[in-house]
């Protein structure tokens, strides 16, 4: 898997998470959600994205979208 499933599968995985959380818990989860959301919607257009700069970092392959 390259860095960029990697980025997507983790980004899907919070989300899915922090809804979960949302729903059960606390409405305050949501905050991860949105906070996920910008942080993908930034790195569309920056290329810059803090789990892709560490994955890079412990050796992951990189993929089309963060080089």
């Amino acid at each position: 898997m390259n860095i960029d499933r990697s980025v997507f599968a983790f980004a899907g995985l919070l989300i899915l998470i922090s809804v979960g959380l949302g729903l059960l818990v606390h409405p305050y989860w949501f905050a991860l959600t949105a906070f996920v959301g910008l942080n993908m919607f930034q790195a569309a257009f920056t290329k810059l994205c803090p789990l892709a700069i560490m994955l890079k970092r412990i050796g992951v392959k990189p993929g089309p979208a963060f080089k």
